[in-house]
C-alpha cells in the first residue's frame, strides 16, 4: 500500500489539495499497478508563521516581497 505525505506551508484551497490526491493517486497507481484505493494521501498544511527556510519565517520572507512589489507599483517612473 503506497503512502505519500505531503507538507505545504502557505495558502491552499481544498480544490487544489483535491485534484493533487486525485493526480498523485491516478499516478501511483498506474506507474505501480496498485488499486486507487490503496493509495493512501496525508497533507499538512503548516502556517507560513511556523515555517522557516534560509533563515527566516516565511511569513517574513513573503512580507518583505509584498512591500517591495507595493514600492515598484508605486514608482512610475519605473
Amino acid at each position: 500500500m503506497p503512502f505519500v505525505d505531503i507538507r505545504l506551508a502557505g495558502p491552499v484551497t481544498r480544490d487544489q489539495k483535491s485534484a493533487l490526491v486525485a493526480d498523485i493517486t491516478r499516478s501511483l497507481a498506474e506507474r505501480l499497478g496498485k488499486p486507487a484505493a490503496a493509495v493512501q494521501v496525508t497533507i499538512t498544511e503548516y502556517a507560513l508563521e511556523n515555517y522557516g527556510a534560509g533563515g527566516e519565517l516565511l511569513v517574513d520572507r513573503l512580507s518583505a516581497a509584498a512591500i517591495g512589489e507595493d514600492a515598484n507599483a508605486a514608482d512610475t517612473s519605473r
